[in-house]
This record gives structure tokens, C-alpha cells and sequence, in this order.
């Protein structure tokens, strides 16, 4: 039987009393009243506490033990039908009121994430920014921009929060008032609480895209010139340990996936992560996540404890999200120990910084190594730092691409191989630069050759490439 047959089949005055709902029977709630004799919160007020009463009716009139047998776009005319009656219940004036959109929205409450799932659904959001339930900023195309969309209050935050990270075996409550966790399609998602957030909930959601970006999509957004690409391939391809460093939201997960994607598909891959969001295409790939504490504070999984497993899973390459902690040393060791063309990010904002967070990184290890034998460490694992950045026009660009040579007394020695250097800002904030290559022949170049692949042989030749700036009157 379906959802709306069960529906019209019940006796009226089966269903347990609500107050509110009682409320509306006696008195309608009158839209055209809201919006004329309301201020614009009272009429907000209004619209959600209507909504919510909706929702809640629908909850209490859908059979929940047939939801998982029906195809989910039938699931959804047939709601679509329920929310019709319901509010045709109601007694709403259709003149003044958007049925389709509170049909929209009730529909989003009881299968999605709520007033998110526009925002989700929104090609050009890269980022979303829930300042508590009154606040809701997005990131397009690299700018921050306020939005329309709200929440009804803090409890109706805290449970769109709650949905999201209990799919995923997580939970978050005043014991465990953080935590990373991801959506179906991998978005990486953060949230924090009261007692941490002191004015109210706060999400934060990185959005994965629906199409994948390709190294030539790199080249055609000018993020870098075909010669980098051409040589960053090369290097992951000749398993060549590569090191992703830059700031937040500058690209380096984006980049890790495209880097990922020339291993050979005959080579064993094992991924580690805090919160799960690579999308590797090979088809032996094995995907390893943390695991928190539970309520009485054991059962903690860390990333140094799944590197230290992937050891033993006979990995060909061992590729790690990011690099926060202590992990660093294994990942080093593993690099060094027969795991080459191994790949890994972490926060730095020039390839010497990601070193000096290496060696900080190491020591929260707690080995006691001198400064000497950290150097060592890194200089032998790490091959080759590509750097990347989010300029001030939102724009991504792949900084410098720098080697590690090896040591000068006690000292890591770099060379540059490629650079961007900014020439200024144009009045519309567009920043002008160009790509250059320093001359300097890497000395990995030998090690390309005896991989069988062949590079142009002035791919390292000095020059600088102008990529081509965005034309003023067409971005109006």
C-alpha cells in the first residue's frame, strides 16, 4: 500500500493529539495575516513553526518500515502528495503562500539536511558556513557571501548536525562537543558545539565537486602551466615522494586526487584519513579512517596507528590526507623503507615552512632524535614539494614546485624548479603574475629517464609564461 493510500485509509482521529497541532484546527494559521501584520522575524517565525508542524505530521503518517523498498524518486511524489493534504489541512490561502517551496522544504527536513540542501545542490558553492542558526555564509568561486538561508533555532541546527555525523558512526554532544565527518558524495564536514562555540552551533562543509578536475582542467584554469603539469605527473609516475603543502581552503586535497590518479592501476594503494574524502579511480585501493573515542573515552584510533597497520597490508604506495601530528615520523620512515612514490599534505604556507613543520611534527613523536638525524629523515623521504595557494581574487595557483636536494652540513638544501610571481593587482582585484621556470635542471631528472619516460628537453629551460588574465567587460 502506498504512502498516501495509508494516509486517506486512516480514521481522522487516530493520530495522538499535538497541541500545536490542535491549535492550527481551531485557529488557521493565516499566511496573508503573517505577511501583512507581522515584522519580517515574527513572519519567519511563523513560516518555520509551520513547517515544523508539517513535518512533524508527516513523520507520524509515514509508514518509516517501507521507506528503504521504495525507489526514492516514487518515495517522493507520494510525500509530495502527503504534504499537499496536510496542508490543504491547514486551511493556507495559496495566493499568498509558496506551496511549492514549503513542499520543498518539509521534503528536505524529512530526507536531506534541511534548508542546506539548496546550498548543497548549488554547483558554484565550493564552501559552506553555518554561523550558528542565524547565519549562513558561502564561498563562490573564492568569495564569501552572505545568504538568505537560516535555521529555525539552535535545536533545529544541532539536529541537522546530529543527522550528518550519525550516518557516518560518529556523534557529537556536550561530552564530545567536535568532530570531522563527511557527506555521502565525501564533502569534508566539521561542526562544534556549546560549551566550545560560545554563541551557538557552528558547521563548516567542503564541498566536493560533481565533476572531477583533471590536471588539463588545472592547465585551462591557469592554476598551473602544462610544463608543471607535465613534470608533476612524471614524478608520481617514477614514485617520486611528493609533499602537497599550503593554507586552508588553497587546494590541496583537490590536488592529492589529481596526483593520485597516475599511479598505475597494477599497484596496491593504501589511503589514510582523518575524515575519508580521496576518490581514487584505481581499482586496488584500500581506504583506512580514524576512529574517536567512545563515551568512556577509549577505542581511539589515530592516524599513526593506521600507518603503522597499512606497514603490514603489503601497500605499494601509502598515500595520507594530511599529516598533523606524529604520524609524520612513520609516514618518513615508511617513505624511506620501501614505500616510494608515497604522497601526503599538510599546512605551510612555502615549501621551507612544510620542513620546519615536518621537524616539529617529528618531535611530538617523542624519539629524541637530534636535529641532524630529523634533517636526514627528510631529505631522504621527500623528493619533491609543490606548494600551492588561494590568492586574494580567489584564485588558485600552484606556487612554487620545489626539490629537495639533500644536506649541507645540518642544513636541508632546496632548489626551485618552477615559481609564480605576482606582478601586482588590477583595479577590479584580478592579480597579475606569471609562471616561471628558474633554469635549474632537477636532479630527480636521471631518475624520470630511467623510468621510461621522456620529457621535452626545454621543459626546463628559463622562461616565463603569462597566463591569460580574464577579460573585465566580459566578467560584468
Amino acid at each position: 500500500m502506498g504512502l498516501l493510500k495509508r494516509l486517506q485509509a486512516e480514521e481522522p482521529n487516530t493520530e495522538v493529539a499535538d497541541p500545536i497541532v490542535e491549535s492550527a484546527k481551531s485557529k488557521p494559521f493565516k499566511t496573508e495575516n503573517v505577511i501583512v501584520s507581522r515584522s519580517v522575524d515574527e513572519a519567519r517565525h511563523a513560516y518555520h513553526t509551520l513547517k515544523e508542524k508539517i513535518h512533524r505530521r508527516l513523520i507520524d503518517k509515514l509508514d518509516l518500515t517501507k521507506l528503504d523498498s521504495i525507489p526514492k524518486h516514487v518515495l517522493k511524489a507520494q510525500v509530495r502528495e502527503v504534504i499537499e493534504i496536510l496542508l490543504s489541512e491547514e486551511n493556507i490561502t495559496p495566493i499568498h503562500f509558496d506551496r511549492d517551496r514549503l513542499t520543498e522544504e518539509v521534503l528536505d527536513e524529512t530526507f536531506g539536511l534541511g534548508p542546506l540542501e539548496p546550498l548543497l545542490n548549488d554547483p558554484t558553492i565550493s564552501d559552506i558556513l553555518v554561523n550558528t542558526h542565524k547565519q549562513v555564509f558561502v564561498e563562490r568561486f573564492g568569495k564569501l557571501s552572505l545568504t538568505h538561508t537560516v535555521f529555525k533555532d539552535d535545536t533545529h541546527l544541532l539536529n541537522i548536525i546530529d543527522r550528518i555525523v550519525s550516518r557516518i558512526g560518529r556523534r557529537i554532544d556536550e561530552f564530545s562537543p567536535m568532530v570531522d565527518a563527511r557527506l555521502e558524495d565525501g564533502s569534508r564536514v566539521n561542526a562544534i558545539i556549546p560549551p566550545l562555540a560560545i554563541d551557538g552551533p557552528s558547521l563548516s562543509i567542503r564541498k566536493f565537486g560533481v565533476n572531477k578536475i583533471s590536471i588539463a582542467d588545472l592547465v585551462r584554469l591557469d592554476t598551473i602551466t602544462d610544463p608543471i603539469a607535465q613534470v608533476i605527473q612524471a614524478a608520481v609516475k617514477a614514485r617520486l615522494n611528493v609533499l602537497v603543502s599550503g593554507g586552508t581552503g588553497s587546494g590541496k586535497t583537490t590536488l592529492l586526487n589529481i596526483l593520485s590518479g597516475f599511479i598505475p592501476d597494477t599497484e596496491r594503494i593504501v589511503t589514510v584519513e582523518d575524515a575519508a574524502e580521496l576518490q581514487l579511480q584505481q581499482e586496488h585501493v584500500v581506504r583506512l579512517e580514524t576512529r574517536p573515542a567512545n563515551l568512556e573515552g577509549k577505542g581511539i584510533i589515530v592516524q599513526r596507528d593506521l600507518i603503522r597497520n597499512a606497514l603490514r597490508m603489503r601497500p605499494d604506495r601509502i598515500i595520507v590526507g594530511e599529516v598533523r601530528g606524529a604520524e609524520a615520523l612513520d609516514m618518513l620512515q615508511a617513505m624511506n623503507t620501501g614505500h616510494d612514490g608515497s604522497l601526503t599534505t599538510l599546512h605551510a604556507n612555502s615549501p621551507r615552512d612544510a620542513l620546519r613543520r615536518l621537524e616539529t611534527m617529528i618531535l611530538m613523536a617523542g624519539n629524541n632524535l637530534s636535529d641532524k638525524a630529523m634533517r636526514e629523515q627528510i631529505s631522504s623521504a621527500i623528493h619533491l614539494i609543490v606548494q600551492v595557494a588561494r590568492l586574494s581574487d580567489g584564485s588558485r595557483k600552484i606556487m612554487q614546485v620545489s626539490e629537495v636536494t639533500g644536506m649541507e652540513g645540518s642544513i636541508i638544501t632546496m632548489q626551485d624548479i618552477f615559481k609564480f610571481e605576482k606582478m601586482g593587482v588590477r583595479e577590479d582585484g584580478v592579480v597579475l603574475g606569471g609562471f616561471r621556470t628558474t633554469g635549474l635542471r632537477p636532479r630527480f631528472a636521471e631518475q624520470l629517464v630511467a623510468s621510461g619516460i621522456t620529457l621535452p628537453a626545454d621543459i626546463f629551460e628559463p622562461k616565463v609564461t603569462m597566463p591569460a588574465q580574464p577579460d573585465e567587460e566580459s566578467e560584468k
